[in-house]
């Protein structure tokens, strides 16, 4: 950040008074601008034992596989962020969103919450943000073209609980080099 969102003077990396943490201050209007961690969300759309995945067209990770989720926006719940995430990556509608993952990834300034929802139908295709989009069996995941660690850990705890018939909120950090705690 080089200039003020609030007057367009300049700003300096400094620690405010009463704060602990460098932020950027204006020095014309003393306007301090704090940035803080993106939230992402977005479904594991559940239907008739398979789940939805989305091939993706942007990067990054182009080309590879994941569930639909993108950042929250302002003025908008994280439900309705998960709901939006998989009808534009998906063209797909969700219902009985339940909040099942989130993960910590402190090294890109994220948080993920990730909910296990109802496909309503099987009227679902590539968004502009896809490739393509299909339903898949546990053995039918392609497992080594998963594009973000957080995506294959939510997933194999997802696969985990199911064989055990019991859903429970996962949480834990992912950390760089995709090493999950």
């Amino acid at each position: 950040m080089k200039f003020c969102s609030q007057c367009a003077s300049p700003v300096e990396l400094l620690i405010p008074e009463g704060d602990n943490r460098p932020r950027f201050v204006c020095s014309g209007c003393g306007t301090i601008h704090y940035s803080n961690p993106n939230i992402v969300t977005g479904c594991i759309a559940e239907r008739d034992d398979r789940i939805l995945l989305c091939r993706r067209a942007i990067e990054p990770r182009r080309g590879l596989w994941t569930l639909p989720a993108g950042f929250l926006e302002n003025h908008e719940t994280v439900e309705e962020g998960a709901m939006r995430e998989t009808l534009e990556e998906a063209r797909a509608r969700v219902d009985d969103l339940q909040l099942y993952a989130l993960f910590s990834i402190p090294h890109i300034s994220q948080v993920y919450m990730m909910f296990r929802a109802r496909l309503l139908n099987d009227d679902f295709g590539p968004g502009s943000e896809s490739l393509e989009v299909g339903l898949f069996g546990e053995r039918d995941i392609p497992w080594r073209e998963i594009a973000f660690p957080v995506i294959h850990e939510t997933l194999e705890h997802y696969f985990e609980q199911r064989r055990h018939g019991r859903f429970t909120l996962v949480s834990g950090t992912i950390h760089k080099g995709g090493r999950a705690s």
